[in-house]
């Protein structure tokens, strides 16, 4: 599975599944391609693209839902496509309609 980022700032920043045999160490296409996106200093999503070997559309799993939730606007489109090349769109609110956030200190 890949997916790709377009930040703020107008970058595109790519991630792909890291599978391990302890599955929780696992970590999917969306978090590798935001962990980048921020490794290179940007902290906001515009949109995101999720792809896979498939011909169903992939949504990003919980983990996934909830980290995109934390770095893109609840009007933020996720791009869901299959090997087909088609896609479903659908917003960071539709995906996560009680999004959590971790409300930080002064």
């Amino acid at each position: 599975m890949g997916a790709a980022v377009l930040g703020s700032g107008g970058r595109i920043f790519s991630g792909c599944n890291v599978e391990n045999t302890s599955l929780g160490l696992t970590c999917c296409a969306e978090r590798n391609a935001i962990f980048a996106m921020v490794a290179a200093g940007e902290t906001e999503i515009r949109e995101i693209l999720v792809i896979g070997e498939t011909d169903e559309f992939l949504p990003p799993c919980g983990a996934c839902r909830q980290v995109i939730a934390e770095f893109a606007p609840p009007s933020a489109v996720v791009h869901m496509c299959n090997r087909a090349g088609s896609s479903r769109e659908a917003t960071v609110s539709e995906l996560v309609p009680f999004i959590f956030h971790w409300k930080k200190e002064s």
